[in-house]
């Protein structure tokens, strides 16, 4: 399904696409999974915070995280709906995501 949202363009960019790239060098993994210290190669990088069109927050590397595919169409969508997203540790501890 494509995505129709109003600031779509906005990842066609090069300057978005060059601040993909570093954020992915810089944070290869999940940071979701190394919570539960899983290793797991992230796919897609993350708005911390949505931008809603928002320039100065869209291209804020301080707003941006690495997400495996997973979490990022999982957890991190859950949060944004405003619910509470909990994991657990190894010990069998709750975590609060986000």
């Amino acid at each position: 399904m494509a995505n129709t949202s109003a600031w779509h363009h906005l990842y066609q960019r090069a300057a978005w696409k060059r601040l993909r790239a570093n954020q992915l060098a810089i944070q290869p993994l999940c940071e979701f999974c190394l919570i539960t210290e899983e290793v797991t190669a992230a796919e897609v990088v993350d708005h911390r915070k949505p931008h809603k069109g928002d320039l100065e927050l869209f291209y804020d590397p301080s707003n941006l995280q690495s997400l495996c595919k997973h979490h990022h169409d999982s957890a991190k969508q859950s949060m944004e709906r405003g619910k509470k997203v909990v994991t657990y540790d190894l010990d069998g501890y709750p975590i609060a995501l986000g």
